[in-house]
């Protein structure tokens, strides 16, 4: 995938037409995958809610326009039972949802900014839960 030169302004890296795309797409896939879903739905009781967090989220990587506050890290380390191989999952599907995108731009520096994302929150959970062990990485995908 392409990467944004870092010359270019984030602003012309993509539309919210497209970060709204990238992120509807993927949570669609998300609640359709028969391991994910479970746990996502479980867990999210207003979807469109949680969908426009995302889409400011995914904007404030992207496009740099510091619509999101919140601190995700709290959240995902209270939840149980989360893995390695979740994590993965998630990346993978992100990943396939990103490759279909019409901006290959976006969808690269997307890419790059969910591995950093899924390695922070995985790296986060294991120190919340055992402090005193050294946390593994999340192996490529």
């Amino acid at each position: 995938m392409l990467c944004m030169d870092n010359s270019t302004p984030a602003t012309e890296l993509c539309t919210e037409e497209d970060v709204s795309h990238l992120v509807h797409g993927f949570y669609a896939r998300v609640r359709a995958d028969e391991v994910l879903g479970p746990i996502f739905d479980a867990r999210i009781g207003d979807w469109d809610g949680h969908l426009a967090k995302l889409v400011d989220f995914w904007s404030s990587i992207l496009r740099r326009t510091g619509r999101f506050s919140g601190a995700p890290m709290p959240r995902h380390a209270a939840l149980p039972g989360l893995t390695a191989e979740l994590f993965q999952r998630w990346l993978r599907l992100f990943h396939e949802v990103a490759a279909v995108q019409p901006n290959q731009a976006m969808a690269g520096q997307a890419c790059a900014a969910a591995g950093r994302i899924a390695q922070s929150l995985w790296l986060g959970y294991q120190m919340q839960r055992d402090p005193d062990a050294l946390p593994a990485a999340l192996s490529d995908v």
